[in-house]
């Protein structure tokens, strides 16, 4: 992929949630326009690389999908019905598409208004993410599906069923309520956390980051932090993706090679960033409840203080996954809390931690898990454990990223025999 396609992409996954809320307010339907959506984004994908980008990229995408927007309205039995029921709820003017050159005003983005959509009640969680992880953070279908463990047809049909049940329910093109808010607002958070996820250490791919997703999550969480002020985990959501964020220009090399966490150095991090979620974390625990996104940030802010790897607080950091595992009950928590107990207590008794999620079937198998027991093993000393599972974990990864550091760590226990 070449630069002026790269900027271009990274244009379109901005603007798409911004031209999906234009269509979805005006015409009341979530589905259509998203499939309107998505046939501007394939346009634009292959005309703008050649022709160049036009003067408003942003009217241009709303143009075209407001016409394809009509067709496919036109061409459902049920359009005047539809079209009825939009007039009803929407001013007078939204039969007229925006003017090519109009700008977006500051209080027209709807993204986080889709976001609450995609959040919607009569939706099983797993369906509420996928879709906002497709409508609002732009990931493909494959991208989603490797997210799931599933296959991507499988994801697709969900995604697809997702949509329908919001075109079914009828529900109005707004923020919910008080009420509706507090019962969506978990998965809601859930889903930044992921697209956020995803960003920090794409799934797939040749590079380790894709930075559009993880700035995209950040403007969210603020954006919702901004509407609940009060509500501790919003604040403590922000500040892990704040605190883990910092260290993004440290964790790869010259070449974009993938440093470790103890390898980085400190000084690239982003001190005012760290400073930001310190505060806000130290502030939301204080207030409490604590929840599962502020004890993650509490250990990120461990990591981000301490001044070097070797003075890394892993006794306080072993107690607070601890509560976060009896907390949430994930895998990967479980996985971590095996890591810090290594690094208190020695890597044979943290092997032994991670004996006990083989029989998870969310994590057996997973590179992750092979990764931590080949960093055990080389911890303990017993080089051809740890090239085993570096290459087991290497072989199981999509990010090539990963499968680079993975290998090279096996290639040097190795040494010029294996």
């Amino acid at each position: 992929m070449t630069a002026p396609d790269r900027t271009v992409e990274d244009l379109l996954r901005e603007l798409a949630p911004q031209v999906l809320g234009v269509l979805a307010r005006r015409f009341g339907d979530f589905a259509t326009a998203e499939d309107a959506v998505q046939e501007a984004l394939l346009a634009a994908a292959t005309q703008w690389p050649a022709e160049g980008l036009p003067d408003h990229p942003r009217g241009w995408l709303v143009q075209v999908a407001y016409r394809r927007m009509v067709e496919l309205v036109r061409a459902e039995a049920a359009r005047r019905d539809r079209e009825d029921r939009a007039a009803r709820r929407q001013p007078d003017d939204w039969r007229v598409a925006p003017a090519v050159d109009a700008r977006p005003a500051a209080d027209r983005d709807d993204t986080l208004v889709l976001l609450f959509l995609c959040c919607h009640p009569t939706l099983s969680t797993a369906s509420a993410i996928a879709l906002t992880l497709r409508a609002v953070g732009g990931l493909r279908t494959a991208e989603i599906a490797r997210a799931f463990l599933v296959p991507e047809a499988t994801m697709a049909q969900r995604i697809s069923r997702a949509k329908q049940r919001i075109r079914d329910s009828g529900l109005p093109f707004r923020l919910p309520d008080p009420g509706e808010r507090e019962q969506r607002l978990a998965t809601v958070l859930h889903v930044l956390y992921l697209v956020f996820t995803e960003g920090h250490t794409a799934s797939l791919g040749s590079e380790l980051r894709r930075v559009d997703l993880s700035e995209e999550a950040i403007r969210l969480t603020r954006a919702m932090r901004a509407l609940l002020p009060d509500d501790s985990e919003i604040a403590g959501l922000l500040a892990l993706m704040l605190l883990t964020d910092a260290r993004a220009a440290a964790r790869t090399g010259p070449s974009g090679e993938l440093i470790s966490l103890a390898d980085q150095d400190r000084g690239r991090w982003d001190a005012s960033a760290i400073a930001e979620g310190v505060a806000l974390v130290t502030r939301a625990m204080a207030r409490g409840p604590v929840g599962p996104y502020q004890l993650q940030a509490a250990v990120a802010a461990l990591h981000d203080e301490a001044p070097s790897a070797e003075a890394t607080d892993w006794p306080q950091i072993l107690a607070l996954y601890g509560v976060l595992e009896r907390l949430s009950g994930n895998p990967v928590v479980a996985l971590n809390r095996a890591v810090a107990t290594a690094m208190v207590h020695g890597p044979t008794v943290g092997l032994d931690a991670l004996s006990a999620l083989d029989a998870d079937p969310r994590l057996a198998g997973h590179h992750r898990l092979h990764a931590a027991r080949a960093h055990l093993h080389e911890l303990a000393g017993d080089a051809p454990r740890a090239v085993t599972h570096y290459r087991a974990a290497a072989d199981r990864t999509t990010s090539q990223p990963e499968q680079h550091y993975l290998r090279m760590r096996a290639a040097r226990l190795a040494g010029p025999a294996g």
